[in-house]
Parts: structure tokens; sequence; C-alpha cells
């Protein structure tokens, strides 16, 4: 008790708890501080639909909430990314709305959090196996 006052008193800022996937997210992503939990929109992404992403990033056991996020994706056997760039929004603290993400292309795709804080960027990423 008196370590968490004497941080109070010095203002350190508190320990984040560690994340939890909010209810209806069942994809995740990882980097080493960060997790994204995501899901699609719609839920079946298919070749050559626009979709967007509804993100939650949380900071691991230990770290600092994240400010940002940038998504993205490529593909990594082809090495080549998408033909159009989302637009992301930030919809609530460590809440975004990605739009306008399009799979031109069957395979193996890797969408890409970018994930900011404090000036700092951290990649969490996931393959997504597209039919």
């Amino acid at each position: 008790m008196l370590r968490l006052l004497l941080a109070l008193a010095a203002g350190a800022p508190l320990v984040a708890r560690a994340c939890e996937p909010p209810a209806g997210f069942s994809m995740r992503a990882d980097s080493e501080r960060y997790a994204v939990f995501f899901r699609a929109d719609p839920r079946v992404i298919s070749v050559g639909n626009y979709f967007s992403v509804e993100a939650v990033a949380c900071a691991k056991a230990g770290g600092t909430a994240p400010e940002g996020l940038k998504v993205d994706a490529q593909m990594p056997a082809h090495r080549h990314g998408m033909n159009s760039r989302a637009t992301v929004e930030r919809a609530a603290p460590g809440r975004f709305l990605a739009r306008g993400l399009m799979f031109h292309m069957p395979g193996t795709w890797q969408i890409v959090f970018d994930v900011q804080r404090a000036g700092e960027t951290e990649r969490a990423t996931r393959d997504l196996a597209i039919k």
C-alpha cells in the first residue's frame, strides 16, 4: 500500500491490468506489449469485397495503454499489400474502426496493426486464410 501511495504522489502511471477479449471479438493479434482483439464486418471476408475491422487494443500486464492504431494487410508469399488503403477512426479509448480494406486475391493474408503510444509504434500481426 505504501508503494502505491508513493507512486501516486510521484505522479507515476498505474500499471495496466491484463487485457481480456471483449464479447464478440474472436480474433487476436499480439505484439510484445500489446494485444489487439478484432472482428470483421462482414464476418466472412470474401475476395474482391470491401470490409471493415473493429479493433480493441490494450496493453498486456504492466504496460501503458495505446493511443492510436493503424491497420493494413499484406500477402507475405507474394510480397505485396492491398490495392486499397484503410482509414482508421478512434471510436473510444483503445477502440478503433478501420474501413476500406479489401483482399483482391485468395490466399494467406497478414493483417497488420501498428499500435501507437508515446511516439513509438509496435506491430501486431495475424494470418488470415482467404478463399
